[in-house]
């Protein structure tokens, strides 16, 4: 490695020069309708607060004399780095600047939406003229009015605490952790291909609306990982290690020890490839935090997205078989099962301080002792089942995409146990770590997961592992099979920035913590090989 220090505005000139792979994408989901802006280095200094105040109070001004009884806009500049390695080699580096503005306008209970990426005082003007005229063509066709929960207007500066910013790191500094992960990963003999990456967003946002909200925010996440794949006759199989997806610094990646995991990961990636396929029947099952994320996610945060469970979000993934009907009455799962929204808990990628609505982050039970008692609902669809304030859960995932319902930090509450114990009390069951493919009906009911490793155990000791398992369950039923969560010494948080839901497609970011879970009697089948 070179020890000559390259700025971020070097590298790019000096990699187009020497066609290395390098590649500037935006942050929006591929499927969103607007053009993404022009790409601008991201070592260039963060927006002037009171220019954008001065474009904040324009928009107002324009969607009051339209006559709206509501309006809003958001003001966001996104800085996405990252930097990805494959086989031993810096595969792809990202280096993205994206900046733009949505406004809402509510007329006669209609929305109207539309945005730009041209920040100057004219395009605000029309842009706030155009969703105001959307607004006004669609009140005509509004056969039931949207009325917003009330919400106080809250003004605020919300900012990610960090330590080491990611975005100072150097290139070379984060290309040698990745070249080094993956060298110690090819030392495990049987490794053939191996992956790393570390990556960071920052988003710096204003929004400001017509009831005088005004809400500041520099908001960070980070996320790093990396994988091992082994082959063994004519099968292959792959181990991974990564960070959880958090709002932090770039101590996230300093803490996590990656050169001291490589040998384990690669070393269980052989074992893996080389582990007889499970045999299908009813087994105990012991999850870990990182699996129980997207289960949660799949199971639980879904069908508790209100407008999912109102039937208005249907085609692209499905409507939700916890009807309001079942709020407060219906048993989700076991008494050991408490599944709490958290958008209050530092670190968490929900956890923004205020939604795009403007509302509050709170603190609620989706489930509690296995009863369903709640939703993720926004200022719209709040007073659909009688409540009188939203839960702030409405989110975009850029300046182009208008707010829908996304699901909370939805996470499963610890209990009193210790995972020694919980394995010491299954007599044939199986203890799965990480996740990989799953499947799910239209109602998030009936469903299928997989996981990234996996080992039986007999008589209560993990023993070897297995490959290819995959259960099955009905929710209600898989959830009302726990009989035993562990305690707080257990708990980890784990995310995604790739929920994907809404027409155009946008990408949504929750946390899900957990402590391991024990769950008895699931059916397991033998899914194919793979990695």
């Amino acid at each position: 490695m070179c020890d000559h220090h390259f700025t971020r505005r070097q590298f790019v000139r000096g990699a187009s020069t020497a066609a290395a792979s390098l590649y500037l994408f935006g942050c929006r989901s591929p499927e969103a309708a607007v053009a993404p802006s022009a790409a601008t280095p991201s070592d260039e200094p963060p927006p002037s607060a009171s220019d954008w105040d001065a474009l904040a109070d324009l928009a107002l001004k324009r969607i009051r004399a339209a006559g709206a009884e509501y309006g809003d806009i958001r003001l966001i500049d996104t800085t996405v780095q990252s930097v990805s390695g494959q086989d031993r080699r810096i595969a792809g580096v990202r280096d993205q600047r994206d900046r733009g503005f949505g406004v809402r306008v509510l007329y006669k209970g209609a929305w109207g939406f539309a945005s730009s990426s041209v920040m100057s005082g004219g395009d605000v003007r029309r842009t706030a003229d155009l969703a105001a005229e959307i607004a006004r063509s669609s009140a005509a066709l509004v056969s039931e009015p949207v009325k917003l929960a009330e919400e106080p207007p809250h003004r605020d500066r919300v900012e990610t605490p960090r330590r080491v910013d990611p975005l100072a790191v150097s290139l070379e500094e984060k290309s040698r952790l990745l070249s080094e992960v993956m060298e110690r990963l090819h030392a495990q003999d049987g490794i053939s291909r191996s992956n790393a990456s570390l990556w960071t967003q920052r988003d710096v946002k204003l929004f400001a609306s017509t009831e005088g909200a005004l809400i500041r925010s520099d908001l960070l996440a980070t996320h790093g990982g990396f994988g091992a794949t082994a082959v063994h006759e004519d099968r292959f199989a792959s181990r991974g290690f990564e960070t959880p997806y958090l709002r932090s610094g770039y101590e996230l990646v300093l803490e996590a020890g990656f050169l001291s995991q490589a040998a384990r990961v690669a070393a269980e990636a052989v074992e893996k490839v080389r582990a007889p396929r499970v045999e299908p029947g009813v087994y105990d099952l012991v999850l870990d935090p990182e699996h129980l994320a997207l289960t949660i996610h799949e199971s639980c945060g879904h069908p508790t997205e209100l407008d999912r469970a109102l039937g208005y979000e249907a085609n692209y993934a499905g409507t939700s078989f916890l009807t309001p009907d079942k709020l407060g009455t219906f048993r989700y799962g076991s008494p050991h099962v408490n599944l709490v929204a958290d958008n209050v808990e530092p670190g968490t990628l929900a956890a923004t301080g205020y939604d795009d609505d403007g509302v509050a982050a709170q603190r609620w039970h989706i489930i509690r002792e296995g009863i369903f008692c709640g939703y993720s609902t926004n200022r719209e669809v709040a007073g659909k089942i009688g409540e009188t304030r939203s839960r702030g859960s409405n989110r975009a995932d850029s300046w182009a995409s208008i707010p829908i319902v996304r699901i909370s930090n939805v996470g499963l509450a610890p209990g009193n146990g210790r995972l020694d114990d919980m394995i010491t009390d299954v007599k044939r069951g199986i203890y799965i770590e990480g996740h990989d493919s799953f499947s799910i009906d239209q109602k998030r009911y009936n469903f299928q997961f997989g996981g990234d490793v996996f080992w039986l155990i007999e008589n209560g000791k993990r023993t070897h592992m297995l490959r290819d398992v995959i259960y099955t369950g009905i929710t209600p039923e898989f959830w009302g099979s726990c009989d035993a969560v562990a305690d707080a010494s257990h708990r980890k948080r784990y995310g995604f920035i790739s929920c994907g839901k809404g027409q155009p497609g946008q990408s949504g970011w929750m946390t899900h913590a957990a402590a391991h879970a024990r769950f008895r009697r699931v059916n397991v089948i033998c899914g194919q090989t793979s990695g």
